[in-house]
């Protein structure tokens, strides 16, 4: 079995980054892409502290767009987007379908994400 490592994870989020800002500024794509993640919420089994994080992550998005919530930098709003879409995709460098270890680079991806923005997640959560 292999492990995706920091450096990899780090570059799957920043190749995602250009397609976050495009569903940010599409009104259509955005809320669709918080339904795709909510449905794949629901389908995952418990995984940990870094995938228990993607329901605050995914209310940040909401907050955000709802302008609720604006007190945030634009390169953490683009980083969560970026972080989630990979996360919602079922082809990445482990298939979700994989058993046991299909979770593993959506994990890494989110870990990486979260590096970047645990600051303005815990002001968020303080917050909200």
């Amino acid at each position: 079995m292999k492990n995706i490592s920091e450096e990899e994870a780090k570059k799957e989020l920043e190749k995602g980054y250009e397609n976050a800002e495009k569903i940010l500024k599409n009104q259509d794509k955005m809320e669709e892409f918080l339904q795709k993640a909510e449905k794949k919420l629901k389908k995952m089994p418990i995984a940990g502290d870094t995938l228990a994080m993607i329901p605050t992550m995914i209310s940040l998005i909401k907050s955000y767009i709802k302008k609720e919530y604006k007190d945030i930098p634009m390169g953490t709003i683009i980083a969560v987007i970026s972080a989630l879409t990979y996360w919602i995709s079922p082809v990445d460098i482990f298939p979700d379908s994989i058993p046991g270890i299909g979770y593993i680079d959506d994990a890494a991806v989110i870990s990486a994400c979260l590096k970047f923005i645990g600051t303005d997640l815990a002001d968020y959560k303080k917050m909200a």
